[in-house]
C-alpha cells in the first residue's frame, strides 16, 4: 500500500483562521478597502473621506464617511428618496436619480462643514470638471470613489452620482473615460473622443424619455405597467428634462434634510409587559442584577440535590 501524507493535520487545524464574515458574504474587498482607507505616516489621525455609492432594489444611497480605529463614521448621507422632495417622484434607480444624490449629497457636505462658497459646475453641459482647477478662496472638500463590488464599466450608474458630486464641488479625482459619450481610440497614436453632450443626455433622462415615446406607441399596455408611477405624478416623456431641471436647482437651495415630526408616545411596564400609548403591548423581559442571578443559580442548585437525595 502506498503511503499517504496527511495534509490537514491536527497542526493545520489549530492554525486555521475562519475569513472576515463580510468577506465570506462577498460584501467587502478588504484588499479594496485598505487601499482607500490606509492614510501616510506623516498625515496620522488626519481624516481621509470616502464617497461611497451604493444601489439598492429601489434607490440609489450616497454617503461621505471616514474610517477610524473604532469604525466608520457618516458624515452626511443622501438617498433617492429624498428626491421627492424636488419634485423627482419615480424612477429613484436611473443614471438621472443617481446624479441629483450625488449633487445633494455634495451640497449638503459643503455646507456641514462651511464651504457653501464653493458652487461647483452650476451650467450642466456634461464636460469635464474638476473643482480644485477653480479659482476658489477655500480650498474644496477631497473625496475618493467607493463603489465597492460594483463593476466600473463604461456609463454605469454609479459614474453618474460621482458626476453630481464632482458637479456639486466635491473634489473627487477621476477622468471622463468612464462616462457615457466615451470613445477610446481605435488604432494607437489617435485621441480618445468625449460627447459631452451625450452625457448631458443621459443626466437629464433623454434614454428614459425616448424609451417612453417608443413604449406608448408600440405596447401601451406595458407603457402603462412599466411607468405607472410615472403617470400617477402626471409626468410623461416631455416633462422630464423639465422636472430634472428644475430638481437640480431645488437641491442647490436647498439641500437640507427634512427633520422627522416626532411621535410623543409614552411607555408603562408591569413586570415584563409593556403598553404604549397607542395601545400596542409588547413583552420586554426585565435584566436581572447580579445577586438575582447568582439566587436563581443557587435554587437551580438547591433543587437538583433535593432531587437526587429523593431518588437515593
Amino acid at each position: 500500500m502506498a503511503f499517504v501524507k496527511v495534509l490537514k493535520n491536527t497542526a493545520f487545524f489549530k492554525r486555521f483562521q475562519v475569513q472576515k464574515r463580510r468577506l465570506r458574504q462577498g460584501k467587502t474587498d478588504y484588499k479594496a478597502r485598505v487601499k482607500m482607507v490606509k492614510q501616510d505616516r506623516n498625515k496620522f489621525n488626519t481624516r481621509k473621506y470616502r464617497f461611497i455609492v451604493r444601489f439598492t432594489n429601489k434607490q440609489v444611497i450616497c454617503q461621505l464617511a471616514y474610517a477610524s480605529i473604532v469604525g466608520d463614521h457618516i458624515v452626511a448621507q443622501a438617498t433617492s428618496k429624498e428626491l421627492s422632495k424636488y419634485g423627482i417622484e419615480a424612477g429613484l434607480k436611473n443614471y438621472a436619480a443617481a446624479y441629483a444624490t450625488g449633487l445633494l449629497l455634495a451640497r449638503r457636505a459643503l455646507k456641514k462643514f462651511g464651504l457653501e462658497a464653493i458652487k461647483g459646475k452650476e451650467e450642466l453641459d456634461g464636460e469635464e470638471f474638476h473643482v480644485e482647477e477653480e479659482d476658489n478662496d477655500q480650498r474644496p472638500l477631497k473625496a475618493i470613489l467607493d463603489v465597492g463590488l460594483q463593476r466600473t464599466c463604461v456609463g454605469a450608474r454609479l459614474w453618474g452620482a460621482l458626476k453630481g458630486g464632482v458637479d456639486g464641488g466635491l473634489h473627487i479625482p477621476h477622468s471622463s473615460k468612464n462616462f457615457p459619450g466615451f470613445k477610446p481610440a481605435e488604432e494607437k497614436g489617435q485621441e480618445s473622443e468625449y460627447d459631452a453632450e451625450a452625457h448631458k443626455d443621459r443626466i437629464y433622462g433623454k434614454h428614459v424619455s425616448e424609451y417612453m415615446e417608443m413604449l406608448a406607441e408600440e405596447d401601451p399596455t406595458k407603457y402603462e405597467a412599466h411607468f405607472a408611477k410615472y403617470i400617477e405624478s402626471g409626468k410623461d416623456a416631455d416633462a422630464l428634462e423639465e422636472m430634472y431641471t428644475e430638481a437640480f436647482s431645488k437641491i442647490r437651495e436647498d439641500p437640507d434634510k427634512e427633520a422627522k415630526d416626532k411621535k410623543e408616545i409614552t411607555h408603562e411596564r408591569k413586570g415584563n409587559n409593556v403598553t404604549t400609548s397607542d395601545g400596542t403591548e409588547h413583552t420586554r423581559s426585565v435584566k436581572l442584577s447580579l445577586k438575582q442571578r447568582r439566587q436563581k443559580v443557587a435554587a437551580k442548585i438547591a433543587a437538583a440535590q433535593a432531587k437526587m437525595m429523593a431518588d437515593e
